[in-house]
């Protein structure tokens, strides 16, 4: 059984990722392999995760992926370790908007059976912290907050206050930050600067924050905690009897999933500072699905991966890259004459256009895309509109939005998706062979999306 801890907190900016990361980097260094995980869609946080475990950093997103993959997909990413840590969302009980508990770090808690760490900002507050505390360990009856961790401490009669009060609710303190000595992460207009742009930087931040834990915090009793959750049931992910049991979507009748015959088809992925939006089990179903996934950086490399039979440009900052992109036009010609299966999204969606900002994208795309003052952020519920690479037209699917960029015009004479909730709007490209979308997808959701792109490459001539 592998122990774990869920790091939440009252809301965000209370200090969670900072405690969850600093909590992922002491236990490391304690010769503890460690599991790291997100809960939601996040894609920014798992980087800086990865630095301090030298594991990928895995999402547990119930709205994404179904509320009865989280365990699989926990138990995936965890093997071979002996302790997970998990870092929630917003506050402890936020999820998706309008549907209760539903992809809320509470929700997860629960599924793990998993005992919480709640991150206090103490920076205002003395006895009303017992209040607030109280408040969380009662709200639900399911879910086990069993340890409070402080931030922001003023002074060490601060934090003999805080410690009495947590005393009379029957909650340990099981650390204690001061304030004053705040670590930080750069933060812009969709929140933390990624790890992947500021590489020496962000293992300086994670150094300093797995330093700061073991300095401030009870690791001892935290492991305790962790080691004392309950049993977990059921099977690991596998996305190898994923691809095989999924039947491609839109499959000829009698077509079975699985890799499909001959040579693994090359599918190149964009990867570097302008593409680092991924989830690690995409690569893992297009590698299960019978693909050779090669990695390659817009910014840096002239030309495609050789041999290459599809692309997959996922999210990023491309709108920061834009001269630099603009600059590298050996690959930007070489993406635009592509005429094999090509799935982008948000960052892949700018950089298949005319445009970005004025600076010269592939032209593979109509359009023309800009930085603007309005964040689009959220779920989405979408149905295919038009046979792609990925979907056939019908397939219902769930995503997320996260950007500040617009296209001109937002979707094409044949659109990727139809939004049926909570907005009813066309949106994206379906242009011979391309799937273009500002639409986010986690592919463990419909594993039939890498048998079908696979075997789109694997035909295409």
């Amino acid at each position: 059984m592998v122990a774990r801890l869920v790091v939440a907190a009252p809301a965000s900016g209370s200090g969670k990722t900072t405690v969850a990361t600093g909590l992922m980097a002491a236990f490391t260094a304690g010769g503890l392999a460690v599991s790291p995980h997100k809960v939601g869609p996040d894609y920014i946080d798992p980087g800086y995760h990865a630095l301090a475990t030298g594991r990928p950093g895995r999402n547990l997103d119930p709205y994404l992926c179904g509320e009865q993959r989280v365990v699989p997909l926990f138990l995936h990413g965890a093997a071979g370790c002996e302790l997970a840590v998990v870092e929630g969302v917003m506050g402890l009980f936020d999820g998706a908007a309008g549907r209760g508990e539903q992809g809320s770090t509470a929700q997860v808690a629960k599924l793990l059976r998993a005992p919480v760490v709640l991150v206090v900002d103490a920076s205002a507050q003395a006895r009303s912290v017992a209040a607030l505390v109280h408040g969380f360990a009662s709200f639900d009856p399911g879910v086990r907050l069993a340890a409070v961790v402080l931030n922001k401490v003023g002074s060490a009669r601060h934090e003999r206050m805080l410690r009495e009060a947590l005393e009379e609710v029957g909650v340990p303190c099981a650390g204690a930050l001061p304030r004053g000595t705040a670590l930080t992460v750069p933060s812009r207009h969709l929140g933390l600067v990624p790890a992947a742009e500021r590489a020496a930087a962000a293992r300086d931040f994670v150094a300093a924050a797995g330093a700061r834990v073991r300095e401030s915090c009870d690791l001892e009793l935290l492991l305790g905690l962790a080691r004392a959750a309950a049993p977990l049931g059921g099977a690991a992910w596998d996305p190898a009897a994923e691809v095989t049991g999924a039947a491609p979507v839109g499959a000829r009748p009698g077509a079975g999933g699985g890799p499909p015959a001959g040579a693994a088809p090359v599918v190149a992925v964009a990867r570097g500072a302008a593409f680092s939006f991924h989830y690690a089990e995409q690569a893992e179903l297009l590698a299960a699905a019978g693909a050779e996934v090669v990695g390659y950086d817009p910014l840096a490399d002239e030309a495609l991966p050789a041999g290459a039979r599809g692309l997959v440009l996922g999210g990023g900052f491309p709108e920061l890259y834009a001269a630099e992109l603009a600059a590298n036009e050996p690959l930007r010609q070489q993406v635009a004459g592509f005429r094999g299966p090509v799935a982008a999204e948000c960052a892949g969606l700018l950089y298949l256009g005319r445009e970005l900002d004025g600076h010269a994208m592939c032209g593979r795309l109509p359009v023309a895309g800009a930085m603007t003052g309005r964040l689009t952020l959220g779920y989405r519920e979408a149905v295919a509109l038009a046979d792609s690479p990925l979907a056939a037209p019908g397939t219902r699917l769930r995503g997320h939005e996260f950007h500040r960029t617009a296209v001109t015009p937002a979707a094409g004479a044949a659109p990727a998706w139809g939004f049926t909730h909570p907005e009813r709007r066309t949106e994206g490209f379906v242009d011979g062979g391309v799937h273009a979308s500002y639409l986010h997808l986690h592919w463990a959701a419909e594993p039939s999306l890498a048998t079908r792109f696979v075997e789109r490459c694997a035909a295409w001539t």
